[in-house]
């Protein structure tokens, strides 16, 4: 199963290229899937589960502060209530400048600038592919504070 999930995600991501993006119709104006702020998604109310949000997050981009997920025939409106993934753990590289994160529905994304995170006063964001953001997940937010000084990332 878990081969079969992987093989439609490839094919989703391999689909939704940039050229799709601006030529496929929208479905709907009315968003059929939410996201929360703890990353939990839901479908028409209904919670969905990991394995099927991890295949959708494949195909969700951020167009002008707007999230869909796009196929090569479809979009779909998402409504998400603060950043679509939650962040849970991180690994640095050798150079403290780029990380290697994992979220809350299992899916992964390397060579994350933190450079380029943005801060507010109670949360950190990281940004991620297709114009999406990541937000650190409490427990990976002071793990992230104790693994760096974000005044010496100003210095480099």
């Amino acid at each position: 199963m878990e081969q079969i999930t992987q093989s439609i995600q490839h094919t989703l991501t391999q689909l939704a290229s940039d050229s799709v993006l601006t030529t496929v119709p929208l479905c709907s104006e009315v968003p059929l899937f939410n996201i929360n702020a703890l990353g939990d998604w839901t479908y028409l109310g209904t919670s969905l589960p990991t394995k099927f949000a991890k295949l959708f997050a494949s195909i969700l981009h951020c167009i002008e502060s707007e999230y869909f997920l796009i196929t090569p025939v479809e979009k779909v409106r998402v409504q998400v209530e603060d950043a679509p993934l939650l962040i849970i753990d991180f690994e640095p590289s050798q150079c403290h400048t780029w990380l290697d994160v994992r979220t809350s529905i299992e899916t992964e994304h390397h060579h994350i600038d933190i450079k380029q995170m943005k801060l507010t006063e109670d949360s950190i964001y990281l940004p991620l592919e297709r114009g999406l953001w990541g937000k650190l997940g409490r427990a990976c937010y002071y793990n992230f504070v104790n693994e760096f000084n974000l005044s010496d990332l100003d210095e480099e």
